[in-house]
């Protein structure tokens, strides 16, 4: 495939960031909805969400693809925190969790000033271990990604969690379907994706910027960049 096929490309400097020897290996090709791939080196394996299938994949080098867990509550993004455990999006049970070292659920956020969370849909920890994640509603809107149900949060926010103190505080509150989400490298700047124009075409198709002030609150919220073609999910940076 050409690049000019794959990358619209504004800034030439962006070429550099090209391995164009890079190949492209399909892994698996038996999932009905592929979403939230993470890596984790120290086990030399590839987990990722099957949505509609209600399941987790795994991958490694040796053994190629197996189910890592069954009945997955339609898990959605993923990500690992300081210590390397899995932090989970679920559409079915609208809470973010994180698997423990012994295979044990804890549940880091299911509500949020006492009504049920919409159903978050990807995260990602700052370095200081702090959890930040999305919270549209689309794992309600039916009962192919969730289950269908009425939102109980007026707004479909950004919300920072502190797993130590169990602190859940919404940073961002003016999206439609806020989506992907990651840090810069240096944790300056928060880029999230609104994915709405996934139901409604006259809706939102871009990613977000915000300054990220004192660690802890977003500021001077923009857009970043316009999506021309298709729309913007799942980002890392």
């Amino acid at each position: 495939m050409a690049e000019a096929d794959i990358y619209e490309i504004h800034d030439p400097r962006f070429r550099q960031m090209i391995v164009t020897s890079a190949g492209l290996d399909e892994l698996y090709s038996g999932c009905r909805w592929a979403e939230g791939p993470v890596w984790f080196n120290d086990a030399n394996q590839l987990l990722w969400s099957d949505i509609p299938n209600q399941r987790m994949m795994r991958w490694t080098p040796e053994s190629g693809v197996s189910v890592y867990r069954q009945s997955s509550n339609f898990t959605n993004g993923h990500t690992r925190d300081r210590q390397g455990r899995l932090v989970s999006c679920e559409h079915g049970t609208r809470r973010v969790t994180r698997t423990e070292v012994d295979g044990s659920i804890t549940v880091l956020a299911d509500r949020f000033e006492g009504a049920r969370l919409n159903s978050p849909n990807d995260v990602v920890v700052k370095s200081d271990g702090t959890v930040w994640f999305t919270d549209p509603t689309y794992g309600i809107m039916s009962d192919y990604e969730g289950y269908r149900a009425e939102p109980e949060q007026p707004t479909r926010n950004v919300y920072r969690l502190d797993p130590t103190t169990g602190e859940l505080a919404a940073v961002a509150t003016d999206f439609i379907q806020p989506n992907g989400l990651a840090f810069s490298p240096n944790e300056t700047i928060l880029y999230v994706a609104d994915s709405a124009a996934s139901h409604d075409e006259s809706l939102p198709r871009h990613i977000r910027a915000f300054d990220v002030v004192d660690g802890r609150r977003l500021a001077n919220g923009r857009v970043f960049c316009l999506i021309d073609n298709g729309i913007p999910d799942g980002i890392r940076t």
